[in-house]
C-alpha cells in the first residue's frame, strides 16, 4: 500500500488501534539520547487520535531520559502536557511502563526486590565498565574514559542501558574494534545477570539486545556483529523478564477493548509479566479469549527488523525488537479476519548505521523467504512518517466532525 491508500483505509475503519515504536519512527536515531527531540505538531496529532494510538517502545516514559521530557521541551511548559493531556499513552521499558496521556504512571507485575536492584544498576555498569573498557580502547584519556562512560550508560528506571554509539563512532571504520566493544559489553551484562542470580532474582531479568539476530536455542537474543556499513547491535539492555514488545501489544489490545466494552477480555490484571513469553500462545490466549467481533483492526509502526543470512548459507538470522510485535500482529489479523497493516520505517538516515529501504531490496532488514511481510515502506524515514501521521490525525478529526 501507500501512505494515501492506509490514510483512507483508517478513516474509514469503524476500529483500529495504532500501536507504535518511537525511536527511529517519530524522531530520529542519534548517538546521544539526551539530544532528541518530537515535533509538538506530532504530539497534538497523538491526541487528536486518543483512543486509536498508543506506543510500544523499549524507552522509558519518565526520569530525565524519558520521553515524557521530550513533550514537554516540545510543548515548552510541562504544565500543558499534564494539564491537557498530552503525554505519550501507552507501554515503554518493553511492556512493563505504563501510562495514560496525563502521565499517570504503574509497573504492573513489578516487585519492589526487583526494583531496588534495577535502581543498583547503573552504579554497577559505571563500575564494570571502568574495569573493563580501558583495554578495549588502551588510547583513550583517563578524562576521555569517563566522559565516554557516562554518555554510554543510560540510567533509565526499570531498563539501564548501555549504549555504545558514541565509542563506535570514535573509530567508525575499525569493524574489528566495534566487534571488541560489543565483546566487552556482552561480557559486562552477564556479570550484571550473575549479580542478579546471587541476589536471589533468579528469573527476574533478561538482556536485550538491540539490534540482534533473533534468539538462540537458549532464548537469549543474538548480538549481530559490526560489518562494514553496519555497526551491528549498539546497546543492551537490562531488563525485567516478560518485558517483550509482543506481550505488551497484548495487553494494549485488552485495554484498548475494555475502553470500548468496559470488560477485559484477559482479565483486568493482565500484565506483561504473567503473559505467555512466545508468539503461538499468545495468538492462542487471544483466539480464545477474546471475542471476534471485539478485536480492532491493527497497525503496527515499527523501524528495527533484521534479517542476515547465516554463516552457514543454509538459512536467515531474523530479529529486531520490533519483529515480535509485528509479527504477531500480523497473525492476529489473519486469525481474526482484519487487514492488519504492517509499517516500516527507514531509520537510516539518523546518526546511526543501519540497513535502508532506499534501494528497495531490503537487504539487512528482510529477506525472500520472511514470513514477516510490510504492507507499507516508509523511506523517508521519521520526517515523512510524522508528516502523514499529522495528516491523518486532521483528516480523521475532520471527517468525524462532519458525520
Amino acid at each position: 500500500m501507500d501512505l494515501d491508500s492506509l490514510q483512507k483505509e483508517l478513516i474509514d475503519s469503524p476500529d483500529f488501534l495504532i500501536v507504535q515504536d518511537l525511536d527511529g519512527v517519530c524522531m530520529p536515531l542519534v548517538k546521544d539520547p539526551l539530544t532528541r527531540s518530537l515535533a509538538a505538531k506530532y504530539i497534538h496529532a497523538a491526541a487528536l487520535l486518543r483512543g486509536n494510538f498508543c506506543v510500544l517502545t523499549n524507552g522509558e516514559h519518565e526520569g530525565h531520559r524519558g520521553v515524557n521530557r521530550l513533550v514537554e521541551q516540545a510543548l515548552g511548559d510541562r504544565s500543558i502536557a499534564r494539564n491537557q493531556g498530552l503525554y505519550l499513552p501507552g507501554l515503554a521499558a518493553g511492556g512493563v511502563q505504563l501510562q495514560d496521556e496525563f502521565g499517570h504512571l504503574t509497573h504492573p507485575g513489578v516487585s519492589d526486590a526487583e526494583m531496588s536492584f534495577l535502581a543498583s544498576v547503573p552504579e554497577r555498569m559505571n563500575a564494570l565498565m571502568g574495569a573493563l573498557l580501558p583495554s578495549v580502547v588502551p588510547d583513550l584519556a583517563d578524562q576521555d574514559l569517563k566522559a565516554e562512560i557516562k554518555q554510554a550508560i543510560l540510567d533509565t528506571q526499570v531498563s539501564p542501558t548501555i549504549n555504545l554509539n558514541s565509542l563506535f563512532s570514535r573509530i567508525p571504520n575499525d569493524v574489528s574494534g566495534q566487534r571488541a566493544l560489543q565483546s566487552m559489553l556482552e561480557a559486562l551484562m552477564q556479570q550484571l545477570m550473575e549479580m542478579a542470580v546471587a541476589e536471589g532474582l533468579h528469573e527476574s531479568f533478561f538482556l536485550h539486545v538491540a539490534p540482534n539476530l533473533g534468539r538462540d536455542s537458549s532464548g537469549s537474543e543474538r548480538l549481530k556483529p559490526s560489518t562494514p556499513g553496519d555497526v551491528g547491535s549498539t546497546d543492551i539492555q537490562f531488563m525485567l523478564r516478560g518485558a517483550i514488545k509482543e506481550a505488551g501489544l497484548l495487553v494494549l489490545i485488552n485495554r484498548h477493548i475494555a475502553a470500548r466494552t468496559g470488560i477485559f477480555p484477559l482479565g483486568e490484571d493482565f500484565n506483561v509479566r504473567t503473559a505467555p513469553q512466545d508468539l503461538e500462545s499468545l495468538l492462542a490466549l487471544c483466539k480464545d479469549r477474546i471475542p471476534l467481533e471485539q478485536m480492532p483492526q491493527l497497525v503496527g509502526i515499527g523501524d528495527t527488523v533484521t534479517s542476515t543470512e547465516s554463516a552457514s548459507g543454509d538459512g536467515w538470522l531474523r530479529g529486531g525488537s520490533d519483529r515480535g510485535f509485528l509479527t504477531l500482529l500480523q497473525e492476529l489479523g489473519r486469525s481474526f479476519q482484519r487487514p492488519n497493516r504492517v509499517v516500516i520505517v527507514d531509520s537510516s538516515g539518523g546518526e546511526i548505521d543501519r540497513p535502508s529501504l532506499a534501494d528497495d531490496s531490503l537487504a539487512g532488514i528482510s529477506d525472500p523467504e520472511d514470513p514477516l511481510q510490510f504492507d507499507v515502506c516508509i523511506p523517508g524515514g521519521p520526517d515523512q512518517y510524522v508528516d502523514w501521521f499529522v495528516d491523518l490525525a486532521e483528516a480523521r478529526s475532520e471527517a468525524r466532525s462532519s458525520t
